[in-house]
């Protein structure tokens, strides 16, 4: 039986073409060379065997992205345990049932936010070994010194021999609702890494990637500490959060060839200016994922930047996108074509397959690089994965070209005079209006208990007139959908509620509309 270890297909690829020398990582004011990052991932991964943590151990990071977190996190995948990258935006009961439900050997903390993980674990009757990053003096015991906990420690390390089918890494998936999960991959998932850069995006040793989410989001961790070292580029990491003007002034000192963000991003930063800046007209391709990138979005930046958006949808249970528009096909509102990796299929309420364009079900993938499951839920992994293939709950569409459309949750899904109702396609239509910045759509029980749609929408100017807004929004419904498309309640918000990954959190809205106006 063939072993792996998903460190080597990740740096050792690089490696193996001679880019010892060459940048790997852009970060702030530092290089580090493919040759330096490989010897610092073995010094922790030596630490940690130091340690007692053992194969299949959960190591987690509590990190800003830096250097030093895609180190130890190649590091912890090379000696053969669980590398588990956490949101920094955790709220201290989340950590601390994090840090519970993975049964932690071990947790690198960033000094700032040592606070943070104190509030959390200050009642764990068994704590994991805490190592700390940074900081202007050294922890007190019982905490290890980044300096303290790699001392001695040998350069070369030789990999640990995994089956493909062993974990190497989870991602905790924010979920619209409930608790975080563990969604955990296997190190086969690693084997697939460069492909959309490289062969939809012509990603070289030399080039530059740089993703605005964080690496603890799939998206991040796919295509730029995955994808990005595998192709031999190097990729730019920025530690602080992402905002708009922090993204632009990184991408005018780095000048990425290859950009991925966020549609709230791609927005934002079109607030800022941004696409029409040298820096961003020089970049060669923007990605999105996350949420559905709106078609008034699409056709913007289109204009201001010379360059599309090319919109794809992954999950955290596939780390890579599965649906992809290519650069040389790109569509507004589309979701694009599956990609070479992933075979991807439509089914009805009755699991029978889907075959005529324009008609919505649910998707069903499978690839190489899909999750084994979910830590500790088997219930819950046994309706995602079946059969080989993974449902995720989406609902989408294709038409006779074969571009695919995502319409929204399947529970988003609504049921209005019989028919289905994707809040997707009317949030688009808002989208439209001129004053609109951004809009969601949720259905709501009348008093008949009948489903009504309600919409959602951010102006763009918070002094705007609502009732004008209002009016201008029910004539763009009434001329452009079917009647019993159109929302009946309309309210206007600051803001929509998101999770960390910038998806709306419906369930709050809805909560929303039985308080009255």
């Amino acid at each position: 039986m063939s072993t792996m270890n998903a460190a080597d297909e990740i740096i050792g690829r690089p490696l193996a073409q001679g880019l010892g020398e060459q940048p790997a990582i852009l970060c702030e004011g530092r290089s580090v060379s493919f040759a330096a990052l490989n010897a610092d991932a073995n010094r922790y991964g030596n630490a940690l065997l130091a340690r007692g943590v053992a194969r299949g151990d959960r190591v987690l990071f509590l990190m800003d992205d830096s250097p030093e977190l895609v180190a130890a996190y190649l590091g912890t995948l090379r000696m053969g345990a669980v590398a588990v990258a956490l949101s920094v935006r955790l709220a201290s009961r989340d950590l601390l049932y994090v840090i519970q439900d993975s049964g932690c050997r071990v947790i690198f903390v960033d000094a700032h936010f040592l606070d943070l993980y104190e509030s959390a674990a200050s009642n764990l009757e068994t704590p994991p070994i805490v190592v700390v990053i940074g900081g202007a003096n050294p922890p007190a015991a019982p905490y290890i010194s980044q300096q303290a906990f790699l001392e001695g420690q040998s350069e070369q390390l030789e990999s640990a021999r995994m089956d493909p089918e062993e974990v190497g890494f989870w991602l905790y998936s924010s979920g619209t609702t409930g608790r975080p999960k563990a969604v955990m991959h296997p190190h086969r998932s690693a084997r697939v890494a460069d492909c959309l850069e490289r062969e939809y995006l012509g990603v070289r040793p030399g080039d530059r990637v740089f993703t605005t989410s964080k690496i603890f989001f799939g998206f991040a961790l796919g295509h730029s500490l995955m994808g990005g070292l595998q192709c031999g580029a190097t990729i730019i990491l920025s530690p602080a959060w992402p905002d708009p003007k922090l993204i632009i002034s990184t991408v005018e000192r780095h000048q990425p060839t290859v950009f991925f963000s966020t549609p709230v991003m791609y927005r934002n930063l079109m607030r800022e200016g941004a696409p029409a800046r040298p820096a961003f007209r020089a970049i060669r391709h923007f990605v999105a994922a996350g949420e559905k990138l709106p078609e008034s979005l699409y056709d913007d930046w289109l204009e201001l930047c010379g360059k599309p958006i090319l919109d794809g949808v992954g999950a955290s249970e596939t780390v890579f996108l599965f649906l992809f528009n290519q650069p040389d096909d790109a569509a507004g509102g589309s979701s694009g074509k599956p990609v070479s990796w992933a075979e991807v299929r439509l089914v009805d309420d009755e699991g029978q397959d889907i075959t005529e364009p324009g008609r919505a079900g649910q998707i069903a993938i499978r690839t190489s690089c899909q999750f084994v499951g979910y830590w500790q839920q088997p219930e819950l992994t046994a309706r995602a994965l079946r059969d080989g293939w993974y449902f995720p709950g989406d609902m989408f569409q294709f038409d006779a070209e074969g571009r695919w459309c995502h319409m929204g949750r399947s529970d988003d899904m609504l049921k209005i005079s019989g028919q289905w109702v994707s809040p997707a396609e009317i949030e688009a239509c808002a989208l439209t209006v001129p004053g609109v910045l951004d809009a969601a759509v949720v259905g709501f029980p009348n008093e008949d208990g009948l489903t009504r749609i309600a919409l959602f929408a951010v102006p763009r100017d918070a002094e705007a007139d609502q009732a004008a807004l209002t009016e201008a929004l029910l004539l763009t419904f009434k001329s452009t959908l079917s009647i019993y498309k159109c929302p009946r309640t309309i309210r206007f918000v600051t803001e929509l509620p998101q999770t960390a990954t910038g998806k709306t959190q419906r369930y709050r809205l809805r909560e929303m509309l039985k308080q009255p106006v």
